[in-house]
């Protein structure tokens, strides 16, 4: 782990807007640049072993199958997330997916599988190095309906109404204004369009120390909301059919993700689905 510091927002509690976005960006920064997986060097989010095996194991467990794994060439698959989003998206041949945090590429290579030449996916990150390597990526994959843009979730360069499923994996808890991403996504898809994502959600109280801990906040712990503060978001931003199930043993694989204490007695990975009206209120 890196060493912990001490940031807080206004109220003493947790970090501020800036600075939760300063430690996102380095951290993710710093695994694009340095290690084809963040198990060969980064301090969270994954199995530490780094061994092809171990990145394998860790992969599945978060829900993804061994013709997942094959399906993708590259170093798109850094094992940052805490589900498999595309699976429960259940796409469909042409539709427009975008996933929130696009990482180096991998739940969008999957996802272009599913919906085919006619459909398209595109992926926004908000780390110049992480854009880069999914841009590569692109190459190694020969997929020509995939692209990446650089932006941040809570104002992304996507134009209204034009998506059919937003999907992202465990990074809408890195985000400081959670309800403006949801908002965003609310916005750029197409009346009809549906919510599908795998993330962390808080079970119990985090200690003080870790909700103003960037490395905590960057690694996936200490931003995640509970499932009442989801719902209440989503149905605010206007979405319906909102359904947020928790995985009970996504704990085999987050309780990896912090050497000095055991982030399962706090997170837990979920689905998070929803579905923006046919027809808007």
């Amino acid at each position: 782990m890196t060493e912990r510091t001490a940031s807080t927002d206004a109220d003493g509690d947790g970090l501020d807007a800036a600075a939760q976005r300063t430690a996102v960006r380095e951290r993710y920064g710093r695994i694009a640049e340095e290690s084809s997986s963040c198990c060969d060097g980064a301090d969270a989010c994954c199995d530490e072993t780094g061994t092809e095996a171990s990145r394998t194991e860790a992969s599945k467990q978060r829900g993804y199958s061994a013709a997942d794994l094959d399906a993708v060439d590259g170093d798109a698959n850094l094992n940052l997330g805490c589900g498999n989003p595309t699976a429960l998206a259940s796409l469909d041949e042409g539709d427009t997916v975008l996933d929130l945090g696009a990482g180096g590429g991998f739940d969008c290579f999957l996802a272009a599988r599913e919906v085919g030449p006619a459909g398209h996916v595109v992926g926004v990150d908000m780390t110049p190095e992480m854009v880069e390597k999914a841009r590569d990526n692109v190459a190694e994959n020969d997929a020509t309906n995939v692209e990446f843009r650089l932006g941040e979730i809570e104002h992304l360069p996507v134009s209204d109404g034009s998506v059919d499923v937003v999907i992202s994996n465990c990074v809408v808890n890195l985000s400081p204004d959670k309800p403006q991403v949801f908002r965003e996504a609310y916005r750029v898809l197409r009346p009809g369009g549906r919510l599908a994502i795998s993330d962390v959600v808080l079970t119990a109280d985090l200690p003080t120390d870790l909700r103003a801990d960037p490395a905590s906040v960057a690694a996936c712990v200490a931003g995640a909301a509970t499932i009442s503060a989801l719902e209440s978001m989503l149905a605010d931003a206007g979405f319906v059919d909102v359904s947020i199930e928790p995985k009970s043993d996504s704990d085999e694989f987050i309780r990896e993700w912090d050497d000095e204490h055991d982030p399962s007695e706090y997170i837990l990975s979920a689905t998070i689905e929803a579905t923006r009206p046919a027809v808007d209120p």
